[in-house]
């Protein structure tokens, strides 16, 4: 299988194989994320997470037989470290980000989310002795500063997105308001668990020769298998309900929302951890906003001189990451 894949990635041949595996997971999360924003309007967090993740499995499943990787031999502590990574991670990292979307709006999360990198970095420094010279800094640093810059643009319709939040309590709120506060908070879990996902994943690598793809499935197992648990307890009190899929126009959306981004996102996102440093390949896969740009730019959206000037500081981040290694 790791064959297959080397040949998926082209460049496989050279020593950039988790960096561009990043790369490819943040390309691919830029659009589901544009999907799942959408989606989120329909039903609640809780309920996409459980449902992304049963598509994402069903798909996983199939490529075993295909790709002809059956159940590998894994040891107790890996398996331990990635059933962890995948409750820490997906179950709650998740569902708090697509929860934060709900309060804050995109744009704030996805600030908070650069925070992600350095915890990685630093985890991983107390954790796992994975050491990040001062070049390799520079260069998260860099990166972190240009998708930020991105992000964090004030857009034309953020004051109307702002009433509607006081209308709604869904949508960018207002400063120092309660929504806002439930907002952070939800923002930073998802920051942190995703941090310590990855460095949980990034500990069960090391060392060991264990196939990204069944990485995959084992987090995403553990995960639905709490989210599932989770969303039956929620079901059963009369404040929560989710919401019955009758549209197939919504059902093929987050089919395919979920092969992009779950499916193949956390595939990639595992080949990453197993072949880089979890401080460098959080770093390239927090750089999905810079992806939207031409994304936005297709759909006939207004990008402006700020965009596309974070994006030239976070490309050359992404630069220096790669001429270092």
């Amino acid at each position: 299988m790791d064959n297959n894949f080397n040949i998926f990635l082209i460049f496989s041949g050279t020593d950039f194989k988790g960096e561009i595996a990043a790369l490819s997971a943040a390309c691919l999360w830029a659009v589901a994320s544009t999907i799942y924003g959408r989606l989120g309007e329909r039903i609640p967090p809780l309920q996409l997470n459980l449902l992304k993740g049963i598509i994402a499995i069903a798909f996983l499943l199939l490529s075993i037989p295909i790709t002809g990787e059956w159940l590998p031999n894994i040891t107790v502590l890996p398996l331990c470290l990635l059933l962890t990574s995948g409750i820490v991670g997906i179950s709650l990292g998740d569902t708090a980000f697509l929860a934060a979307i709900n309060y804050l709006g995109a744009r704030r999360v996805l600030v908070i989310g650069t925070l992600a990198p350095p915890i990685a970095a630093i985890l991983a420094l107390i954790f796992l002795q994975e050491k990040i010279n001062l070049s390799a800094w520079c260069g998260i640093l860099l990166t972190v500063l240009g998708v930020a810059w991105v992000i964090t643009e004030r857009t034309p319709d953020e004051g109307t997105r702002t009433r509607e939040t006081k209308e709604t309590g869904n949508v960018a709120a207002p400063l120092f308001a309660s929504p806002f506060w439930k907002g952070i908070g939800f923002s930073l879990l998802a920051v942190i668990t995703n941090a310590t996902g990855m460095v949980l994943s990034r500990a069960a690598f090391i060392d060991r020769s264990i196939n990204p793809l069944w990485a995959a499935l084992l987090r995403l197992s553990a995960a639905e298998l709490v989210l599932l648990i989770w969303f039956t307890l929620r079901n059963r009190q009369g404040n929560y309900k989710g919401k019955t899929l009758h549209s197939r126009q919504f059902v093929m959306t987050a089919i395919f929302a979920s092969f992009c981004g779950t499916f193949l996102g956390i595939w990639l996102q595992q080949t990453a951890v197993k072949f880089t440093a979890a401080g460098i390949a959080t770093t390239l896969m927090q750089t999905s906003p810079l992806f939207v740009i031409p994304l936005a730019k297709f759909m006939g959206e207004r990008v402006s001189l700020r965009a596309i000037a974070g994006a030239v500081v976070a490309i050359v981040g992404v630069g220096w990451l790669f001429y270092l290694k």
